[in-house]
């Protein structure tokens, strides 16, 4: 925890506290303790961080959490509750008596308490995000957590592809056991096969024909013969709380020369900003790689076309830094990243390649080792 340690020294503060359930990376991250009722976490320089949970939660805490657990009994608040104060105040007061001088808090830390904080004790923001600095940076440990997740995302990826191989089309319009197979159908089966293996999937994208041509279209209803068809998964480990994020494209059937054509250049383009990740370099010299490799191809990169960043960081959240992006900072070994290139056109559609790997000294560690076949 040198880092935080530093941001406060350096901010000027005497603590660092936190806020929110176990749904917060930093929290989680923290703390490594699951909770869906909020926790607070004060930490002061040189000193292990402190947790401070219901008395219920006491004992867990003390099994699963990484920081030095106490009560709220035991911390004051549940006294100030007694006095009449609410429960903002109260838990503002709490972390007062426990910080002990100026607070450093993160951007989420919420307003109302904020607030309340700041009649007792000066509230300094860290805006330079301390907490998320030190996340981007895994360990092995963490890098082993989502390499696990990648192998869990990618075997539910074929369920999904498996559906789409094995559909037959009548009428334009993909069945399976005499039913239309739909966006629905194939999200069911991925989530069903990530739960039964302990992740959990949210939000995954199954979109066919114009609905490709907006990055994040979710998908819905039947998928169709000869259009192209993008699944993003970006499932959480429920144990662990880490994700993993892939993306492929397919068509059943024969792609448009156009789809065709704007496929090998994403896989193209894949491969270029793969080639260039290391430690030291820039995510925007990524980014502006690619943007410069699809130009030569005859392909925009604004509101159409390459719409979005190269790539983000992954961990404990599915976007997180560092960013593959036109801002994109230098790259740090241990940093876990996505590269997906992708162009979307109205009327023709799109596509989508990700893969997701670990920064090196020298390289890429790739995790996703899932094939890139266009046609099934």
């Amino acid at each position: 925890m040198n880092g935080l340690d530093s941001a406060i020294r350096d901010a000027g503060a005497a603590a660092y506290a936190a806020y929110g359930s176990s749904a917060d990376a930093n929290v989680r991250y923290l703390t490594r303790f699951r909770t869906t009722d909020p926790v607070v976490y004060v930490a002061k320089p040189g000193e292990r961080g402190m947790i401070v949970v219901p008395q219920m939660e006491h004992e867990r805490a003390v099994r699963e959490s990484t920081a030095a657990v106490v009560t709220r009994a035991d911390a004051g608040y549940l006294e100030y509750i007694k006095a009449g104060e609410p429960r903002w105040r109260a838990t503002a007061h709490m972390i007062a008596d426990l910080a002990g001088g100026p607070v450093l808090v993160p951007a989420t830390f919420p307003l109302a308490l904020a607030r309340e904080l700041e009649s007792f004790r000066p509230v300094l923001l860290d805006a330079a995000g301390a907490v998320e600095g030190m996340r981007a940076v895994k360990t092995p440990e963490e890098i082993e957590r989502i390499r696990s997740v990648q192998r869990a995302t990618e075997a539910a990826m074929e369920r999904g592809i498996a559906l789409i191989r094995t559909s037959f089309p009548r009428g334009g319009v993909l069945h399976r056991d005499g039913r239309p197979l739909t966006s629905e159908a194939v999200r069911a089966e991925m989530h069903a096969f990530l739960l039964a293996h302990g992740c959990r999937g949210t939000d995954t994208i199954v979109s066919c024909g114009p609905d490709t041509a907006l990055p994040h279209s979710p998908g819905i209803g039947p998928l169709r013969e000869d259009e192209p068809i993008v699944i993003d998964i970006y499932p959480q480990d429920e144990l662990t709380g880490y994700h993993a994020d892939m993306t492929r494209t397919v068509v059943k059937g024969e792609p448009t020369p156009a789809i065709r054509e704007m496929y090998d250049a994403v896989r193209d383009a894949k491969a270029l900003g793969t080639s260039m990740v290391r430690a030291g370099a820039a995510g925007a010299d990524l980014y502006h790689a690619v943007v410069e490799f699809f130009r030569d191809r005859g392909y925009e990169s604004d509101t159409r076309g390459f719409t979005h960043s190269l790539g983000h960081g992954v961990g404990l959240e599915v976007h997180e830094e560092p960013s593959l992006g036109p801002q994109g900072g230098v790259l740090v070994a241990g940093n876990v990243v996505t590269v997906e290139p992708g162009l979307y056109y109205p009327g023709t559609g799109g596509v989508r390649l990700e893969d997701m790997g670990a920064v090196t000294p020298t390289g890429f560690d790739r995790f996703t080792q899932y094939e890139e076949e266009l046609t099934l």
